[in-house]
């Protein structure tokens, strides 16, 4: 079974920077196109990020295009996502997620979750 576990989360003050690094587990990872999801307090979970399987196609939500960047590492089975310029708005669990190849990047088809990340941005 494909596992997906989290790690870099943490404390930060506004306008630093924080990267959080994903290890996938259990399957090949070069098939799987990987994603970055948050969920701030009290609200749902919201599209950050997501990168192909070859890692040549990366998209971005509005609020992370600029500042953030994710990237893999396909002979370690890691995906990374690099966030500049935090924002106090920035702050919410971040979700590692992958997809099979064809799929889209609806929140319902990605099939493995890791264990989420919090980060939280101070003033």
């Amino acid at each position: 079974q494909v596992q997906l576990v989290e790690t870099g989360g943490g404390l930060v003050q506004a306008g630093g920077s924080l990267r959080l690094s994903c290890v996938v587990s259990g399957g090949t990872f070069s098939r799987l196109v990987m994603g970055w999801f948050r969920q701030a307090p009290g609200k749902e979970h919201e599209f950050v990020a997501d990168i192909s399987w070859s890692g040549a196609t990366t998209d971005y939500a509005r609020f992370a295009e600029g500042r953030f960047a994710v990237t893999r590492d396909n002979s370690k089975n890691t995906v990374y996502l690099e966030m500049n310029n935090l924002y106090i708005e920035d702050t919410a669990v971040y979700y590692c997620a992958a997809r099979t190849i064809g799929t889209t990047r609806n929140f319902g088809d990605y099939q493995y979750w890791g264990q989420g990340a919090q980060v939280t941005v101070s003033s």
